[in-house]
């Protein structure tokens, strides 16, 4: 069961510590649930695709997500239905829990204090560190395990070129009938699992 403590404890601390939400605590995730051996790199990866692709915030998809698999990988004794449901539970508890009181606490301070210099100045210096830490979770992502996980040549440069595209479709706007249209990005994850599956199956 200490699995349990372990992993409650892991969220806990992301969900004080997450700043930014999103990709801007994929770090933090990765550091928390990969690290101590819970889950592999490219487990984590996959997470992160699934988090993207189902609705919600990608934090508590993933602490679903983890919660589940992880106490059976760790312990073969905790594998199954009820022992998953139970991580799942506790984990998305106890990412959402601490930002939920801190939200509460934080707008009634803000409230008071939104004209004070020092609030202004906080927030001027927690902007570009969330700006930051969604750029460390994107050369994180840019691994063996993602661009190459065959160790073949010819699938990593076109592991590549799909990124390079995806870039592309979602930052700059395609001209059609005298408009410009930005491509939605569910539209290019869509893309991207037909072309795998044409390539790779």
């Amino acid at each position: 069961m200490s699995i349990y403590w372990k992993l409650i404890w892991a969220y806990i601390k992301i969900g004080i510590f997450g700043f930014g939400g999103g990709y801007a605590m994929l770090s933090l995730v990765e550091q928390s649930v990969v690290n101590p051996g819970w889950i592999s790199e490219q487990m984590f990866t996959d997470i992160v695709a699934i988090s993207q692709m189902t609705p919600g915030p990608i934090g508590i998809n993933s602490a679903t997500y983890i919660g589940y698999i992880a106490p059976g990988t760790v312990n073969p004794e905790l594998t199954g239905f009820m022992w998953g449901i139970l991580g799942s539970v506790l984990c998305t508890l106890a990412v959402t829990l601490p930002s939920y009181f801190l939200v509460l606490y934080a707008e009634h301070f803000i409230r008071r204090h939104q004209e004070s210099g020092a609030v202004k100045a906080v927030f001027s210096g927690l902007r570009p560190v969330v700006v930051g830490l969604i750029a460390s979770a994107a050369i994180m992502l840019m691994n063996a395990p993602n661009f190459n996980p065959n160790g073949i040549d010819w699938q990593l440069w076109v592991n590549i070129t799909i990124c390079a595209g995806a870039f592309c479709l979602a930052w700059f706007p395609i001209p059609w009938k005298g408009k410009k249209i930005k491509i939605h990005p569910i539209l290019i994850i869509i893309l991207a699992g037909i072309l795998g599956l044409i390539l790779y199956y």
